[in-house]
């Protein structure tokens, strides 16, 4: 049974990702192996699966959070045993950090309760306040759960904008020395990531889930160059069921691309606004059409 939940999990994420994520060849590859690890009927694991995702916006590291909950379960992001969370609405404040440690205790024993394979999203961690993790990384280390709770196969996936520009400098310096993106492998920004995590502002800075090595994988989203923000358009196009002349996308690209001030190289907002974007345009030619 569990060797073809695997089959089945392995199959639908990676056909997700490889249909609908752009220029991140290092998710794709990081993530079904450490999600294959994870559910393999040998693991002897006695922790959770704990992945930290970072890069700048719109580099896709919801939607592929999204795509995770998507493949585990039956109802996706809106099953009961996918909890999310968000930095600015549930955990702003700075002097509530003692109450939000509680809180997370709770929700987390609460939700393995309910089921041992609960997903658990943390997003904008980088807005979150030094300390928020600190309940957390006593439950997650080595499953230590009160009422002998078994964790070990919940996932927990921690989202931030935290070192984005770091993944930005080092993708930019690989580049301009000849290597090809598809090359680049993790080992270029692991050390990067943790180290950035741990020091600049945010829910992991200087984070007992860093210092006892809790995270497993530091993931980075590498920003978007123009010909993926091209393959976003035409994704959206496709979406409306339709096929837009190459001039079409070449306009909206040039309306709506901002490129970085540092290097020139990368989209500053991804594919994030490209959705909207895309649905106001087939709405505008919708419109002239029907109109004329």
């Amino acid at each position: 049974m569990i060797a073809l939940f695997q089959q089945i999990l392995q199959a639908k994420l990676k056909g997700l990702l490889q249909k609908n994520l752009y220029g991140q060849h290092i998710v794709i590859q990081q993530l079904i192996s450490a999600l294959e690890a994870h559910f393999h009927r040998h693991s002897k694991s006695r922790k959770p699966l704990v992945m930290s995702f970072h890069g700048t916006p719109g580099t896709g590291k919801n939607y592929v959070a999204d795509m995770i909950a998507e493949s585990l379960y039956e109802k996706g992001v809106k099953s009961r045993f996918v909890h999310k969370y968000m930095g600015r609405l549930h955990f702003s404040l700075s002097q509530n950090v003692a109450e939000y440690n509680r809180f997370i205790r709770d929700d987390v024993v609460n939700g393995i309760t309910d089921c041992a394979r609960s997903l658990f999203i943390f997003d904008e961690v980088d807005k979150m306040p030094q300390g928020v993790f600190e309940s957390l990384a006593s439950l997650v280390d080595y499953n230590s759960l009160p009422n002998n709770l078994d964790g070990t196969k919940a996932i927990f996936i921690f989202i931030s904008n935290t070192a984005g520009v770091q993944i930005s400098d080092q993708l930019a310096k690989m580049l301009k020395s000849g290597e090809l993106r598809e090359n680049i492998k993790l080992s270029a920004f692991e050390q990067i990531l943790e180290k950035a995590s741990y020091n600049l502002d945010g829910g992991l800075k200087k984070a007992s889930l860093i210092e006892q090595h809790v995270i497993d994988h530091y993931i980075p989203f590498l920003p978007l160059e123009k010909a993926h923000v091209h393959k976003c358009i035409e994704t959206e196009y496709a979406k409306w069921d339709r096929r837009p002349q190459k001039n079409a996308i070449e306009s909206l690209l040039q309306d709506v691309i901002t490129f970085d001030r540092t290097h020139g190289l990368f989209a500053t907002s991804g594919c994030k606004t490209i959705e909207k974007k895309v649905a106001t345009e087939v709405w505008n030619n919708s419109n002239s059409i029907s109109e004329g």
